[in-house]
């Protein structure tokens, strides 16, 4: 079990790869990815029963992920690489011709984490709920988590989904929704409000937990919470506090960086603020 120290710095250096993906191509999502750095870090280093090398598309003996916005691939793909999945250095292909590090994710490279092809809003859901019913039927213990983003709710095909797992006690769920309150048009609370999330998921039957997803502890806690209210009967959601661009002081909060890559001087002033614990690629 690692430390909260030991995690912290595991997510410092994942903000670092992000920053330096993202400006290495000219092209990316560094908001949404950096906001989400510490939740990504708590899953695959110490919540997620998933290993490299029992890694598998059908995802039989293990816990399975799925990264509804795929967007915020940086995150997901420095994670995956520090967690051993695939070589470090692959970072540096990051949305070139050819890597299997596309800028939206994409089993077409047998990439070792990436089960599906995500970045389409509003799809991850409906996935995770298949795929947790298949866990169902196969008598197998483990559980889906999947993440989206608050924007992303404005999308029909989630609340489709959200009633058919409640309806259905797709207990072995849990779904984790990026609450910053900032997508690529703005805020979403001025785009298109979606109202009180909390009084909606328990009105289609699912449990509730609410963390601080910037607060690694909280991140645990809340974690461990959620999958405590597993397997009695409702799916779980877990509404996450962060802010975009976290770590960056000028990028915090501001949907702007949803999808800019930052330039030389500003990837400058990003790094010096962000700790180097694990060493760059």
């Amino acid at each position: 079990m690692a430390t909260i120290l030991e995690l912290e710095n595991i997510a410092s250096q994942v903000r670092r790869d992000i920053v330096r993906m993202v400006n290495g191509c000219s092209s990316g999502h560094p908001g949404g990815s950096l906001g989400c750095a510490d939740l990504m870090t708590a899953l695959y280093f110490e919540v997620l029963d998933s290993k490299p090398e029992n890694f598998t598309i059908e995802g039989k003996k293990e816990d399975m992920f799925f990264l509804s916005n795929g967007h915020i691939s940086p995150v997901w793909y420095s994670v995956l690489s520090r967690r051993g999945f695939f070589p470090i250095s692959d970072l540096s292909t990051f949305r070139c011709l050819g890597s299997p590090l596309q800028g939206h994710p994409t089993p077409k490279y047998n990439l070792p984490g990436v089960r599906i092809s995500s970045g389409s809003l509003g799809q991850g859901l409906s996935v995770g709920v298949g795929a947790a019913l298949v866990k169902k039927m196969d008598g197998c213990d483990h559980l889906v988590y999947t993440l989206h983003g608050d924007g992303e709710l404005q999308e029909g095909q989630i609340w489709e989904a959200v009633m058919f797992a409640g309806g259905n006690k797709v207990d072995n769920l849990i779904s984790i929704i990026d609450c910053n309150n900032a997508q690529i048009d703005g805020n979403v609370d001025t785009v298109l409000n979606i109202g009180d999330l909390k009084a909606k998921f328990l009105a289609f039957d699912w449990e509730v937990v609410e963390m601080q997803g910037n607060d690694m502890k909280d991140c645990l806690r809340g974690l461990k919470e959620a999958k405590s209210l597993t397997k009695k009967g409702k799916p779980v959601v877990i509404l996450m506090h962060t802010l975009m661009g976290y770590g960056v002081d000028f990028m915090q909060g501001l949907s702007s960086w949803h999808g800019i890559a930052p330039n030389a001087e500003q990837t400058a002033d990003a790094l010096s603020q962000l700790k180097e614990t694990l060493g760059d690629y």
